[in-house]
């Protein structure tokens, strides 16, 4: 772990050496989960005094981390995004702290863990919210594939994470990438939700299918929900990832027989790099 986090920390601090942002680093908060896990976060924080609006990030199935120990390119690049446009941003280990790895694979996948992530979601709004540097109103979340799951998870109205006794603000916005369970057979015939989502979908992904969370998107919105989809002809899973390379990943092939490809895909990458921070701005800014 110290290993790990050192190389974290020397990364956050070249990535953003030039850009007069402060990278604050490891932080410790609780899970609102029944063990009250104790989650890693890894924190950026930007330039400047006074509160500044924030975004809580869900990593997908894999995790945070590549095999070296390094955060996943696409979610840095998010996050040196975000952060250079004013915006704190926590990204929030689910595994680690749990001693689990991947949650790809059919025989990775952990049932329990998924439905307590939206729990973890809510202990990194609460912990940002106590911090005087964050606007305790303006706090959003993002997902990627089951990240982006864990976003429907915790913001409907059957929210798996939400406190009942909630007292400050809850989410002010949410982004889901490629999102996992999304979908009539996953979620609740009624779901919904006042938190404005917007949902970014490839529709050559087959991992996460575009149709059904289309869909299910669709019958939300029926309903007179703030949910949107914005879907990209041609992309895989994982588009906005940075220099992916087209590649079939047969160790998570799924319980269907699908065998799961990811690959950058431009157009959608560069829409996606404006679409976020405009959706944030309507949300988040004053």
């Amino acid at each position: 772990m110290v290993r790990r986090w050192l190389g974290v920390l020397v990364a956050m601090a070249c990535a953003l050496a030039s850009t007069g942002v402060a990278a604050q680093g490891l932080v410790h908060f609780p899970s609102l989960d029944d063990q009250r896990t104790v989650l890693d976060g890894y924190l950026f924080r930007p330039a400047g005094d006074g509160r500044h609006p924030a975004v809580v990030f869900l990593h997908g199935c894999s995790g945070m981390f590549l095999p070296s120990g390094a955060i996943f390119p696409s979610e840095f690049a998010w996050a040196y995004l975000l952060v250079n446009r004013g915006y704190a941003v926590l990204m929030v280990d689910s595994f680690g702290p749990r001693h689990h790895g991947e949650m790809c694979s059919i025989g990775g996948f952990d049932l329990n863990l998924y439905r307590n992530r939206p729990k973890d979601a809510y202990g990194a709004l609460a912990y940002l919210q106590a911090q005087d540097y964050v606007r305790a109103d303006r706090v959003a979340a993002i997902g990627w594939s089951q990240g982006g799951g864990v976003v429907l998870l915790s913001i409907g109205n059957h929210s798996l994470g939400r406190p009942a006794d909630l007292v400050q603000p809850d989410f002010r916005a949410a982004i889901a990438f490629y999102p996992a369970s999304c979908n009539s057979q996953r979620e609740p015939p009624d779901w919904t939700s006042n938190i404005p989502l917007l949902v970014l979908q490839g529709d050559a992904d087959v991992w996460t299918p575009a149709a059904p969370c289309q869909a299910f998107i669709g019958a939300v919105a029926a309903r007179g929900a703030p949910v949107w989809m914005q879907i990209y002809p041609g992309a895989y899973h994982a588009f906005d990832a940075p220099n992916l390379a087209k590649r079939e990943r047969p160790e998570y092939i799924t319980r269907a027989g699908v065998v799961p490809i990811v690959a950058t895909d431009p157009a959608a990458r560069a829409d996606a790099l404006q679409r976020v921070p405009e959706f944030f701005a309507r949300y988040l800014g004053d």
